[in-house]
């Protein structure tokens, strides 16, 4: 990333961490594992990776990490959430724990588990006209589902029932799916790009 100033982070509380990391390295960023303010306030951007969001949540709020985060989606960080990420970014949560709280910041409602359980994990191919021609082939983990966008949330990429599983507001970028694991880079260099022009 020619001219970047700063790194970007993986939040690494939970979940696939290393996998978002190698993606993020192989496409020439400098990459920080985020678990403490200090480390937050250290990056240009920040991916909430797949897990279980809410652990992440509770792990979030244990280690001081919920308000940081939340103020600076408010501030326009650049954040992208696979999965879990997903669910935690999502202004609203449906079938979420008791108690279980969100960063916030994209105005979608959210299905937790919208599928089902591990077994109930699925593959398909996505067309997704922002990222070009080429459909991303998606591979779906305990996904959760975009039941509602907001008028300011613009929906990415819908299954073939035009349920919406990748959205996109402002610098906020959220996938149901996991990108990561399938070499599909195309969704990490989209939330580089605007990375890139936040700075």
């Amino acid at each position: 990333m020619a001219g970047s100033t700063r790194p970007v982070g993986v939040l690494a509380l939970q979940g696939d961490v290393r996998e978002h990391a190698q993606v993020l390295a192989g496409l020439g960023a400098e990459v920080v594992l985020v678990r403490r303010p200090a480390d937050l306030a250290s990056v240009d951007g920040l991916v909430l990776p797949g897990g279980e969001s809410s652990v992440i949540d509770k792990l979030s709020r244990a280690f001081g990490m919920r308000e940081p985060i939340r103020d600076a989606i408010r501030s326009g960080l650049p954040v992208y959430g696979t999965c879990a990420g997903l669910i935690l970014l999502a202004d609203r949560i449906v079938d979420g724990i008791q108690g279980q709280q969100t960063f916030g910041g994209l105005d979608v409602t959210v299905r937790r588990n919208a599928f089902g359980g591990q077994v109930d994990s699925f593959e398909t191919d996505l067309d997704v006209p922002a990222l070009g021609e080429r459909p991303v082939h998606a591979v779906f983990i305990r996904a959760p589902l975009v039941e509602q966008t907001g008028p300011d949330a613009e929906a990415l990429a819908t299954l073939p029932d035009g349920r919406v599983v990748a959205v996109r507001q402002g610098n906020l970028l959220g996938t149901a799916f996991h990108p990561e694991m399938t070499g599909e880079h195309r969704f990490h260099e989209l939330f580089l790009a605007s990375v890139r022009a936040g700075r």
